[in-house]
């Protein structure tokens, strides 16, 4: 084989579409540009992203009234059903420390507890929140759940 026997694949290759030459040819008329405009004169680079006149502030969002406050983001909590402190020994006071070093809490969020399962010890919980059914079978199990509040996670983290 040499160069001059080289060919590139079947279908790889087209003729160019020669537009404006009639409206026999196909692409008459218009030559594919539509009616009138600025895309459709001579010279035409105009970026895509490119909206007239118009800057980003204008095309932002707006709010009507003085009350807007921006968005308001949900504190995230790391959960831990009350199942899960069965491992730990009766009368034992239970921290979000604790159940980091147990492997219960991955994260270094604000711990909720939740009421699934059942629990039969007594602990002292504390944590960031409880669900209802959380704190009353703590209690039932005769223990106790103490509300720490987020402030004192902030406090700790220095966040």
């Amino acid at each position: 084989m040499r160069l001059h026997d080289l060919k590139p694949a079947p279908g790889s290759r087209r003729p160019r579409k020669r537009v404006g030459r009639g409206d026999a040819a196909g692409q008459g008329s218009y030559a594919g540009k539509g009616i009138k405009g600025q895309k459709v004169r001579t010279g035409d680079n105009i970026p895509p992203h490119f909206r007239g006149m118009s800057f980003r502030a204008n095309r932002a969002p707006k709010y009507r009234g003085w009350d807007f406050r921006g968005p308001v983001y949900p504190v995230e909590y790391a959960e831990v059903n009350v199942r899960a402190l069965n491992q730990f020994a009766p009368n034992t006071v239970v921290t979000p420390e604790l159940l980091r070093e147990a492997g219960l809490v991955k994260a270094d969020l604000p711990v909720k507890v939740l009421g699934d399962g059942a629990l039969d010890r007594p602990l002292v919980v504390q944590a960031h929140r409880f669900s209802a059914a959380a704190r009353a079978k703590i209690e039932a199990a005769g223990g106790r759940a103490e509300e720490l509040g987020l402030n004192q996670k902030r406090e700790q983290t220095g966040g």
